[in-house]
């Protein structure tokens, strides 16, 4: 692995300022490490701590904060509590002086703008909590959520929790099979959408695809509409509600519209994600688990403060979409929510709304960043983004050049760029502090209470240098209960790979400066001749050329090596052979000769989820014609086509 130079140090001032700094010193603990070596050493110690330092309420506190009576794979929070996400993030914020405060903002494609204090949010969401209930609908009820970003869907997300049903988040951009399988999973008895949002100029109608969906789905009594484009759609006696009539008559003080009082460790929030094979996976989150590892994650690692302007560009289909409202609120961040695309409708997009709404922190994911590069510099020219104050990043590892130009040309050099990385199930297993300086792609180290582990195929821990397995050897707060309705399949999954310990099926490394970096997917793994990489590495020597917009490395059957390189590239310009020599010289020259790939193909684009993680399993399987599996949460399926194309003729 290359020794990368440290590019950024934090200042004292930072370091004095920051959320971690405060809670190691009300702990009486030297630095970060010793952090994590406490929290390992008591794995009830330091969420009853956090849990006080935060401030999370409860209606009856809690007995035990953490009960493994039914093992370690299925740990039991805050036993004995009872408490609701939706009374942390708005009840508690009555009688203050922020109740008053702007928290939520927003701006459509076209411009619209809307602007929401504490206030505004516990009146929106308190009359559509009355609206739910006037519907029957109540404790442990699935309500799915087929909406864009539009403040209605924060509503949703807030309001769904505050009557003790459960919240199921789906991408905006499903078709009607994948939103069917998904309400017939959860047993959904509702679904909330929208007649139509504007996307990329065009009003896309959603309406008559939940009504595809819905004629799926015979547990679902009740569709919930609002009417945001006064488009035309068909209409179902009885079963459709608008929005505006539901909420018709709801009482005018919140008070009114009481929050339910539900069992700490119950569910509120139901998140559907993709395997690499079978059906989509039910990640269950509760009332106590995930708001508190968001506030660990965003507020205590990540530094996020009340003071913050956060803005993250993701559907609210996706896990980042919930951590923006939920994690925003819980802070006390003012959250600044965004219909539509970075780049759309001018190329600049992003820039100008950091400088429109004076963004100080800014969420992205290194696909964007890479969507915007190809604009180059000119596009920062005039704008003024003297507001950030810091980036986060997650969702996949980051390519040196996608790394260095947002650190060097967006953010001066002054700016940390700060990597989380974990999943749907737990969101961080590793994170990046401004504690610690940074070099390209690194994180700091594991999260608190994950006791997070790089270990070799035996489980023994690696040593710096080596690329292993990332694991858990402890149960954070947050992480997932199970799978919904799947408790072997989430045993297969993530425990019995390895007993004792959470397979969470990246690759990860250390280096000889203690930073820890990811390698992509390990069942993306590329073992050649018998020497394993991570499709990283690959492809971040392709993007260096500067010939490609981005790149998958996938390994395919190879009667000598076992497992040869294809490489799929998405060109910045025409490209053919003599292009194609200079990517996979590229490769020898960083990696050697074993690692030459086979072939190097040209396409449009690569298959991609909605928050922009590449598909390398679905470009495997197109490339090699076999089945791809669930494809519903890609943003872009017809690029599998194009593989699919590339992969025959390179076949013949």
């Amino acid at each position: 692995m290359p020794i990368a130079e440290f590019k950024w140090r934090p200042t004292a001032e930072i370091v004095e300022q920051a959320n971690l700094t405060r809670f190691l010193r009300a702990h009486d603990l030297a630095d970060f490490d010793a952090l994590n070596a406490r929290a390992n050493a008591d794995p009830t110690w330091f969420p009853d701590a956090f849990i006080r330092f935060i401030d999370y309420r409860f209606y009856r506190p809690y007995e035990k904060v953490l009960d493994l009576s039914d093992g370690l794979e299925f740990p039991h929070w805050c036993a004995g509590g009872t408490t609701n996400v939706a009374m942390n993030c708005i009840d508690v914020r009555r009688g203050t002086p922020e109740y008053t405060r702007a928290v939520f903002e927003w701006e459509g494609e076209d411009g619209a703008r809307l602007s929401w204090t504490f206030a505004d949010v516990d009146r929106e969401v308190s009359k559509f909590a009355w609206g739910l209930r006037k519907l029957g609908i109540g404790r442990g009820d699935v309500v799915g959520m087929y909406l864009p970003n539009l403040p209605q869907a924060a509503v949703t997300l807030l309001a769904v929790a505050k009557i003790g049903a459960i919240v199921m988040p789906l991408f905006s951009g499903f078709g009607a099979d994948a939103i069917a399988q998904r309400m017939n999973d959860a047993g959904a008895v509702a679904l909330v959408t929208v007649d139509g949002s504007l996307r990329r100029g065009k009003v896309v109608a959603a309406k008559p695809i939940a009504d595809a969906a819905l004629a799926q789905c015979p547990a679902a009594r009740h569709q919930i509409v609002l009417r945001h484009q006064g488009i035309a759609i068909d209409w179902v006696d009885g079963r459709d509600h608008a929005w505006d009539d539901l909420v018709a008559g709801a009482p005018a003080d919140p008070t009114a519209v009481p929050t339910e009082e539900m069992p700490a460790d119950d569910a509120f929030m139901l998140v559907y994600t993709s395997g690499t094979t079978g059906k989509p996976k039910g990640v269950v989150h509760t009332h106590c688990g995930f708001p508190v590892k968001m506030w660990l994650d965003l507020g205590l690692c990540l530094d996020l403060k009340p003071s913050d302007r956060f803005l993250w560009m993701s559907d609210m289909g996706w896990l980042v979409g919930p951590l923006l409202v939920f994690g925003g609120l819980l802070v006390g961040a003012t959250v600044v929510l965004i219909e539509g695309a970075p780049n759309f409708p001018e190329p600049d997009r992003l820039w100008r709304l950091v400088e429109r709404h004076r963004i100080s922190y800014l969420g992205v994911a290194p696909t964007t960043i890479r969507t915007l590069m190809p604009g180059g510099d000119a596009q920062l020219a005039g704008r003024d983004l003297s507001s950030l104050r810091l980036f986060v990043s997650t969702g996949e590892p980051w390519t040196p050049d996608a790394w260095n130009w947002l650190f060097d040309v967006v953010g001066g050099g002054r700016l940390p760029l700060l990597n989380f990385s974990g999943g749907t199930e737990m969101c961080a297993i590793v994170t990046g502090t401004v504690l610690h300086p940074l070099k390209p792609g690194c994180f700091a180290g594991p999260t608190p209470g994950t006791h997070a582990d790089i270990v070799d195929e035996n489980g023994n821990p690696t040593a710096p240098g080596e690329v292993g397995e990332l694991v858990m050897r402890s149960v954070p707060i947050g992480l997932t209960k199970a799978l919904w309705n799947d408790r072997e399949r989430y045993l297969d999954t993530y425990w019995r790979p390895m007993p004792g310990l959470w397979l969470h099926g990246d690759f990860a490394s250390r280096d000889a400066d203690g930073m820890w970096f990811l390698h992509g997917r390990s069942d993306d793994t590329l073992k050649i001749a018998g020497k394993r990489t991570g499709p990283a590495e690959v492809e971040s020597l392709l993007t260096g050329t500067g010939l490609l917009v981005e790149a998958a490395a996938i390994g395919v059957p190879h009667p000598i090596k076992g497992t040869a390189i294809v490489c799929v590239c998405v060109p910045r310009a025409s490209a053919g052979e003599a292009e194609a020599r200079t990517l996979s010289g590229a490769v020898v020259s960083g990696l050697g000769v074993p690692f030459r790939p086979e072939r190097v193909v040209f396409v449009p684009d690569l298959p991609k989820t909605r928050n922009l993680k590449i598909m390398r399993r679905v470009i495997r399987s197109a490339w090699l014609d076999t089945s791809v599996g669930d494809v519903s949460s890609l943003v872009n399926p017809e690029s599998v086509d194009a593989i699919r194309a590339a992969g025959e003729d390179a076949h013949g």
